[in-house]
C-alpha cells in the first residue's frame, strides 16, 4: 500500500491553479525527488500533504488518513524556510521535539550535532543561516516517521556539508518509510534518489525510476530535467 495517495488533487488560489487534477501514489521504502521549476507546485503539494493547506477539490491521504492530527505522527516535515525561534538553544529544540513527538530519537540527534560540530548550547540567533538549516534537518531526520517531506533541504547549506546531509537523509529513515525531496539542486541529490517526479504548472510531466531514465534515455536525471524544461 502506498504511504501517500492523491486523487484528482486540485488547489487553487483565487483564479490561479497551483495543482490541477493530480493523481499520484508514493510507495513505501523509496527516496523520491519531486522536481520542477520554481512555481511548479512542489511546495503546494507538500503543504497539502502536511495539512497546512486543504485541497480545493480531490483528495490526498497519508496512510489512508486525511492530513490532520492523526497523520502528524506519521509525517516528518522540513519546510523551505527556517521556523525555529532564535532565542532557543539547539538543545532546547531537541527537548521540545522530544516532548512533542514520541518517535524522536534524542541520541541520534545529539550524534548528528556532534558530527556537524554544532554546539547544542549555542543559541540559534548566533548561528549562520546554513547552520540553522542543519539543526532543522537534524530535528526532522531524528524522528522515526513513516514519511519525510523535505522542501529544499540543502538549498542554504555549504557544498562541503551536502554530502554529509544527504548521507544523513538516506541512513536515518526506517526501511518501510519514504522520503520525498523537493529541490532544484538536482545534480547534488541525484545519487540518493530511487524515483523522480517531474512537475510543471501544477501537472505531473513524468514519473520514473532513476534507473529507467538512465537506461531508456541514456541521460542523468539532471540532463533529462534540463531537456524537458529547457533550462
Amino acid at each position: 500500500m502506498a504511504i501517500l495517495r492523491a486523487k484528482a488533487l486540485t488547489k487553487k488560489f483565487g483564479n490561479l491553479s497551483a495543482l490541477s487534477n493530480l493523481d499520484l501514489d508514493i510507495p513505501r521504502g523509496r527516496i523520491i525527488g519531486l522536481l520542477g521549476p520554481n512555481g511548479s507546485g512542489k511546495s503546494t503539494f507538500i503543504k497539502l500533504a502536511t495539512g497546512l493547506l486543504v485541497p480545493t477539490s480531490g483528495e490526498i491521504t497519508i496512510g489512508g488518513a486525511t492530513p490532520g492530527v492523526e497523520t502528524k505522527a506519521m509525517v516528518s516535515y522540513l519546510p523551505e524556510r527556517t521556523y525555529l525561534n532564535d532565542w532557543m538553544r539547539a538543545e532546547d529544540m531537541m527537548a521540545f521535539f522530544g516532548d512533542f513527538y514520541e518517535d524522536f530519537n534524542r541520541i541520534k540527534a545529539d550524534n548528528m550535532l556532534q558530527d556537524l560540530n554544532i554546539n547544542p548550547r549555542d543559541r540559534l540567533k548566533t548561528m549562520s543561516k546554513g547552520t540553522k538549516e542543519k539543526v532543522q534537518l537534524i530535528l526532522v531526520m531524528s524522528r522515526n516517521a513513516e514519511l519525510y517531506l523535505l522542501d529544499e533541504p540543502i538549498a542554504g547549506v555549504d557544498p562541503a556539508a551536502r554530502d554529509y546531509i544527504l548521507n544523513t537523509i538516506i541512513t536515518n529513515y526506517k526501511e518501510n518509510a519514504s522520503v520525498v525531496i523537493s529541490t532544484h539542486l538536482i545534480a547534488d541529490i541525484e545519487q540518493v534518489l530511487d524515483d523522480i517526479i517531474f512537475i510543471s504548472q501544477g501537472e505531473i510531466k513524468l514519473i520514473s525510476t532513476v534507473d529507467e531514465i538512465r537506461e531508456k534515455h541514456n541521460k542523468s536525471v539532471d540532463g533529462l530535467f534540463r531537456e524537458v524544461f529547457k533550462c
